[in-house]
């Protein structure tokens, strides 16, 4: 089969997947990084069966040697197979949760136990007491969702609402399908990119592309409250108020409308609802955005004409605005106005519909139909987010469906963690009292930290799957030692909406005693009476499989390090089986501007800016300055919580920042590199100031900030108390968006003022403010180490 590149390079492809030796009889194999989306292909050389060399193999996905050149993680993978930190045994808990003390145990033991612990409270309140925490792309999630769907739990929790599900369900309700920028020299005539910032995103094949713009003279738009390397990249910087992308979507397509730079042949015959967007956009004239924002009148201006003249424009969008609360759905909706209205929809240049995947899609390997109507039913969700729930599944399905698309089920129904916590601390409507916790670290990346401890320490069973003894790990009751890069199989897939895969073989066995996440639970359905479910006796041969249906081989896929076939062009005109054009895959057959799929859900037709809330009362506010608060920006070389364990990254980042403009630190009477205080009504974090260009009023904080160097568990949990912005956030779902239950991160306010105090909380502060339980002998050991700035650091990095 013919392999592509997606960035239109043109780099020639390997030949057949084959292993070689070096001149010291050493193996040389294909395999693949995990420390990002991206799984960069590797040659590692093996010895007796252990990797004792990594090198770059540009032959494979992402292709280009300078992705790794500026990497500065990938040569960690080295370092981590054989770290005196990680979990390389099976550990059950025997002492109080969270007071770190472990007992070593078999697999078979652990697995026994956890079988026998569901099993008995399954049997006491039913499927739906298991929940489930995944976070980002770390691992393939199919398997654990396999295992909840046979289970009968609708429970897994995630990070979809804030991460990648606002933008899919937007766009499958407009234009029936997911869509994709496709940037192309010679081409594209504008690009915007809209809170996200590629060089730090872990998106650093698409920043070499990003910059490469000027030369090829394409206008470059960035919206963004903060400067970013994209930003100094831009033509025209908008560095929007936080919160206020709608208003700011919508004062775009004003001046689109107002200046008929609308593409009428594209609107009049393949768009529903154009009178409607007109009228609902007349308000939005660029001086009243330009208050409501705090940006220049003339800059919209500019932008629009940018993008309403290019006869190809791209945009591309991020977790700045999928993190926006109540207002994440219709930014979304006013985006995709913005591509239609233009006629920027599946054209070579602007944006392409992608396609659903040839090979086994994750909906049909997740095993969605095993969760029978009765455990449907016990979806949280229902009747809170209409459209993330299985009733919004099943009635967008059907629409996708008469394209032959099929949606990922768990991630766009994944339940919001407001109930699920409720559940758990209420035991209504029904008990949640067992955890499977995967590749993700709640205590630092879920939001209303307090909250989501106290709701763990009050479980029956939590079973965490982990490379290290995170926090969230500390208060598990069996931690689980996972393979890592190199040490598994890797396969991504991205849900399942795009005829796109990559990844490659391991090179070596697992070390130690881990395992692979897939083993995990195989074995575990295995031991529940799933046998006949798990037909492969690994992940390799379950990837193999799906794989198959393509032609494509297993060792080609390994070689190749990606299946991939570019998705046609104006699919819409395609002929249908009547011989008249397809159409879309939406109630009326066109781009829906007035969405007859969100009216029927209860929604909005057409997208309108909600009033921001505010988590800040007033008495708090006179404690110091009252400020906009930006939360979730991705800095290199970390990734949410993960590789603050890395000495040479935490040398040179030393401490958590809350960055902000000269004229907010002058606002709020700190200087840079002093100690503040962040806080809202759910709690208080402490930061360095860094001030920086940026907009003003606003402060952006690093996320998922602790002391992996620290005693894990009792009493400090890795210092997440101290500087972790999530003790400032909230879940509740009556602040969040009524769709789908976003819960904002980056459209929020909080209180600043400086302190002289170091950036360490004491434990007794963390418990009188916020209530927070704690084994019992917690506060005495902390009373015991007040004073000292790093308390109980007897993992030194090194």
């Amino acid at each position: 089969m013919a392999a592509y590149d997606p960035y239109h390079n043109g780099v020639p492809v390997p030949g057949e997947y084959v292993e070689a030796t070096d001149e010291q009889g050493r193996q040389i194999k294909k395999t693949n990084c995990h420390f990002c989306g991206y799984l960069c292909g590797f040659h590692a050389v093996v010895d007796a069966g252990k990797v004792v060399d990594l090198q770059p193999d540009p032959t494979r996905y992402p292709y280009d040697e300078k992705i790794l050149a500026g990497c500065r993680r990938w040569r960690m993978n080295l370092d981590v197979l054989d770290a005196p930190d990680r979990v390389n045994f099976p550990l059950r808990r025997v002492g109080e949760r969270g007071s770190n003390q472990w007992q070593r145990v078999t697999w078979d033991e652990a697995l026994d136990e956890i079988a026998q612990r569901l099993g008995a409270l399954k049997e006491q309140h039913g499927p739906g007491t298991l929940a489930s925490m995944i976070g980002g792309p770390h691992t393939s999630f199919w398997p654990l969702h396999r295992f909840m769907n046979l289970f009968g739990s609708p429970n897994n929790m995630g990070i979809g609402q804030i991460c990648w599900n606002p933008r899919i369900w937007m766009d499958m309700l407009t234009f029936g399908w997911t869509v994709e920028h496709d940037i192309r020299p010679g081409e594209t005539e504008c690009v915007f990119i809209w809170g996200t910032n590629p060089a730090d995103s872990d998106n650093s094949a698409f920043w070499q592309a990003l910059r490469s713009l000027d030369g090829w003279e394409i206008p470059l738009v960035v919206v963004d409250p903060r400067y970013t390397q994209a930003a100094s990249l831009a033509n025209v910087w908008l560095p929007v108020r936080p919160g206020m992308d709608c208003t700011l979507a919508l004062g775009l397509l004003h001046v689109i409308v107002e200046e008929d730079l609308v593409d009428h042949d594209f609107v009049d015959t393949w768009c529903h609802g154009f009178d409607e967007l007109v009228a609902n956009v007349e308000p939005y004239d660029p001086e009243t955005v330009g208050q409501l924002c705090g940006l220049d009148p003339e800059d919209i201006r500019k932008a629009a004409r940018l993008w309403g003249k290019a006869k190809s424009a791209a945009l591309v969008s991020g977790r700045g605005v999928d993190q926006s609360g109540q207002n994440v759905a219709p930014t979304h909706r006013a985006i995709c106005s913005l591509r239609a209205i233009t006629g920027n929809v599946d054209k070579p240049g602007a944006c392409v519909l992608a396609e659903e995947s040839e090979f086994v899609p994750e909906v049909q390997l997740e095993m969605t139909y095993a969760l029978t109507p009765e455990n449907r039913a016990l979806c949280l969700n229902t009747p809170y987010t209409p459209l993330q729930s299985y009733e919004g599944y099943e009635y967008a399905n059907a629409l996708t469906a008469k394209l032959g698309r099929h949606m990922p089920t768990r991630y766009l129904c994944s339940a919001h963690p407001d109930l699920v916590l409720h559940a758990m601390e209420t035991g209504e409507p029904y008990p949640v009292r067992a955890l499977i916790v995967e590749a993700t670290n709640p205590l630092l990346t879920y939001g209303d930290t307090h909250r989501v401890f106290n709701a763990l320490m009050g479980l029956d069973l939590i079973v965490v799957l982990e490379y290290y003894m995170t926090p969230t790990a500390s208060l598990a009751d069996f931690v689980l030692p996972s393979a890592g890069a190199i040490e598994r199989t890797t396969f991504q897939a991205h849900g399942g909406v795009a005829n796109m895969v990559y990844g490659g073989a391991q090179a070596v066995n697992p070390y130690y005693d881990r395992k692979d996440d897939y083993s995990v639970f195989r074995e575990l359905g295995l031991r529940m009476g799933q046998e006949e479910h798990w037909p492969w006796d690994s992940f390799a041969a379950a990837c193999e499989a799906a794989l198959a249906v393509t032609g494509m081989e297993w060792d080609s896929f390994c070689s190749y390090g990606m299946y991939f076939q570019p998705p046609d062009y104006y699919k819409h005109l395609k002929p249908g089986e009547d011989g008249t054009p397809q159409g879309f895959a939406t109630t009326t057959g066109k781009v829906e501007l007035a969405s007859e799929s969100l009216d029927h859900l209860g929604g909005p037709r057409v997208p309108k800016q909600s009033e921001l809330i505010s988590l800040c009362s007033e008495e708090l506010r006179k404690k110091g300055t009252h400020v906009r608060l930006a939360t979730g920006a991705r800095k290199q070389p970390y990734n949410a919580s993960m590789y603050m364990n890395n000495a040479k990254f935490r040398k040179n980042t030393p401490a958590p920042c809350a960055d902000m403009s000269q004229a907010t630190a002058d606002m709020c009477g700190v200087k840079d590199g002093d100690n503040v205080v962040l806080a809202t009504d759910f709690g208080e974090a402490r930061f360095k100031c860094r001030i920086t260009k940026m907009r003003d009023g606003v402060v952006s904080a690093d996320y998922g900030w602790w002391h992996p160097e620290w005693t894990p568990g009792a009493p400090y949990f890795g210092g997440m108390w101290d500087s972790n912005i999530n003790c400032l956030t909230s879940v509740d779902r009556s602040k969040g968006e009524e769709m789908i239950g976003t819960w904002s991160y980056n459209a929020i306010d909080c209180v600043v003022w400086k302190t002289d105090e170091p950036l360490t909380f004491s434990l007794q502060d963390v418990v009188e403010k916020h209530g927070i339980n704690v084994v019992a002998d917690s506060l005495a050991f902390a009373e015991s180490h007040q004073g000292i700035s790093d308390p109980a650091p007897v993992r030194p990095l090194d």
